[in-house]
């Protein structure tokens, strides 16, 4: 294959899709609980960040997550007004696990199905749980993939950082 080839095919794959922080969230649809349609790039959260959590009900650190953050989420939002919006990434075969498991957990997030992962695919991730911090303007300003027990602090100082203007850490 000629070099020119090869960059053209290297370029385009580079440049499809989602690029990483400062971008806008793609447009896609997804489904509420109750099967109501509703697209991605309508998040928001009246001009305060907000938080997208990919997870799934098959992933034992996805839930460990955000039962943790469950625990405190209250707290972020009197202090930070962030809001926490939750992609889960089951397919149309498990995808009825979710709303049982969210109601057993006490979940006050807002929880969208992803079952084609078509937003999964959008936003470039590939193995949940993955989280997005998303500025008042709806820009991505910062991601972390993967949960360890107390990650959940370094996500909230993110918040703080992003409401003081200071520069967040990656």
């Amino acid at each position: 294959m000629k070099p020119i080839a090869l960059l053209c095919i290297f370029l385009a794959f580079q440049f499809s899709g989602f690029a990483g922080d400062g971008d806008k969230i793609p447009s896609t649809t997804l489904k509420t609980l109750d099967g109501k349609k509703i697209n991605a790039k309508d998040f928001s959260n009246n001009g305060k960040p907000f938080i997208i959590n990919f997870w799934a009900t098959w992933c034992t650190p996805c839930k460990a997550e955000l039962n943790n953050i469950n625990e405190v989420y209250s707290e972020w939002q009197n202090e930070t007004g962030v809001k926490i919006i939750t992609i889960s990434i089951d397919d149309q075969r498990s995808s009825a696990k979710v709303a049982p498991y969210v109601k057993k957990q006490g979940w006050t997030y807002e929880v969208y199905l992803d079952e084609n992962q078509d937003f999964k695919r959008n936003m470039n991730v590939n193995n949940p749980p993955q989280t997005f911090l998303v500025d008042g303007q709806g820009r991505i300003v910062w991601s972390h993939t993967g949960y360890a027990e107390g990650e959940e602090a370094q996500l909230i100082e993110q918040v703080r950082k992003l409401l003081k203007g200071e520069a967040l850490s990656h």
